[in-house]
C-alpha cells in the first residue's frame, strides 16, 4: 500500500491546492480535473467531491482505505449512506454555503409574484403596456412556514422578518430555533399548515421526507397557499402538485427542484400560469469554492489530528 491520497474531484484554484499540499505533507494531493496520474484507487483516504464511478469501486473494495468524503452540496441523498456506515466512512456536507443565495432566491420569487413583476416580464416580451392582468398582494405580514430550520431556514427567517413576514418553522422534533415565532415537529405539520399563507420546503431528502408533499398535505393547506420548493424534488408528488395548482388549492408555486431533472418537456408545469420554474439555480453562490475550502480545511485539520470532523458531519442513519 502506497502513500495515502487526497483526491480532489471538485476542481479548486491552484493556490488552494498548493495550500492543501502545505497542510498535508504526508499525503499526495491528486487534482483530478488537472492531472491524469495513474493511482491505486485503494490509496485514496480522503475525497473532496464525489466521483460516482470511482466512489462505487471504493465502496465495493475490501482493501480501500477511504475514510472521509467531503460533499460539495448540502444534500447527500445521492450517496449510499448505508454502505458508508457499514464501512465506517465519514461524510460531511457543504451546509451553510448556500444559505444566503437560497434565501435571496426564495424572497426573489415571492416578490416577483406578489408585486406583479413576473407578469410584467411576460408583458414586456410582447411590448404590452397594461395593468389589466397585473395582480398584486402585500408580502409583509404574511405567515410563512419554513420547513427545515437548519442554516438555510434560519437565514431565510432573518431575511423574511426584515420584510415583515411572520416566520414559523418545522423540524424533526419541533424544538425552538432562533428566528422563528414558533416551531412544530414534522408529525404535527399537517395540523398547523392550514394557518399559513406561504410554505417553503428546504428539507433534505430522506425516507421520511420522500413525497411528503402529496395530495393529503396539499389538501391540509389553506386554499390559495403559495408553495416554494428549494429543497429536493422527490419530496413532492408532481401529479398531486399539478392537481393542487389546477384546482387553485395552491395559488402559486415557485419550483427550483423537481422529481426528474431536467424537467421533461411534456410536463404540464411548463404551461401553467401560476408556476414559476427555475432550473435548480437557487444554490448558485458567488465565491463558492472559497467558502467550500473553509469547511474542508477546518475538517481536514481536525481529521489529521484526531480522525474526526469539525463541522457538517452527516448522521448517516438520519441522512442529514
Amino acid at each position: 500500500m502506497g502513500q495515502p491520497l487526497i483526491y480532489l474531484y471538485e476542481q479548486m484554484k491552484e493556490e488552494q491546492v498548493e495550500s492543501l499540499r502545505q497542510m498535508t505533507p504526508d499525503h499526495i494531493i491528486i487534482d483530478a480535473k488537472r492531472e491524469s496520474a495513474q493511482i491505486n484507487d485503494d490509496d485514496i483516504e480522503i475525497m473532496l467531491g464525489w466521483d460516482d464511478t470511482l466512489g462505487q469501486r471504493l465502496l465495493a473494495s475490501e482493501t480501500s482505505r477511504l475514510k472521509w468524503v467531503q460533499s460539495v452540496s448540502a444534500g447527500v441523498d445521492s450517496y449510499d449512506l448505508k454502505r458508508f456506515a457499514e464501512k465506517g466512512i465519514l461524510l460531511s456536507n457543504a451546509s451553510g454555503i448556500h444559505s444566503i443565495s437560497i434565501s435571496e432566491h426564495v424572497l426573489g420569487v415571492l416578490l416577483a409574484e406578489f408585486r406583479g413583476i413576473r407578469t410584467s416580464v411576460v408583458n414586456q416580451s410582447k411590448k404590452e403596456w397594461t395593468r389589466k392582468n397585473i395582480t398584486y398582494r402585500q408580502l409583509s405580514k404574511q405567515k410563512m412556514l419554513i420547513v427545515g430550520t437548519g442554516h438555510i431556514g434560519q437565514q431565510l427567517a432573518v431575511f423574511a422578518q426584515g420584510l415583515g413576514l411572520q416566520t414559523y418553522g418545522v423540524n424533526t422534533s419541533g424544538h425552538v430555533t432562533n428566528g422563528f415565532i414558533e416551531c412544530y415537529s414534522h408529525k404535527n405539520m399537517s395540523r398547523i399548515v392550514n394557518e399559513m399563507d406561504i410554505v417553503v420546503n428546504i428539507l433534505p431528502l430522506t425516507d421520511e421526507t420522500y413525497q411528503m408533499y402529496n395530495e393529503r398535505m396539499f389538501l391540509a393547506m389553506k386554499p390559495g397557499t403559495v408553495f416554494v420548493n428549494v429543497g429536493r424534488g422527490p419530496s413532492v408528488n408532481t401529479n398531486d402538485l399539478v392537481h393542487a395548482l389546477e384546482t387553485e388549492q395552491l395559488s402559486f408555486a415557485a419550483l427550483d427542484v423537481f422529481e426528474e431533472e431536467p424537467l421533461p418537456e411534456d410536463s404540464p408545469l411548463w404551461q401553467m400560469e401560476n408556476v414559476l420554474i427555475t432550473p435548480h439555480i437557487s444554490g448558485l453562490t458567488p465565491e463558492f469554492k472559497t467558502k467550500l475550502m473553509r469547511i474542508f480545511t477546518q475538517n481536514l485539520s481536525q481529521f489529521l489530528k484526531e480522525g474526526t470532523l469539525a463541522k457538517n458531519e452527516i448522521a448517516l442513519h438520519q441522512g442529514y
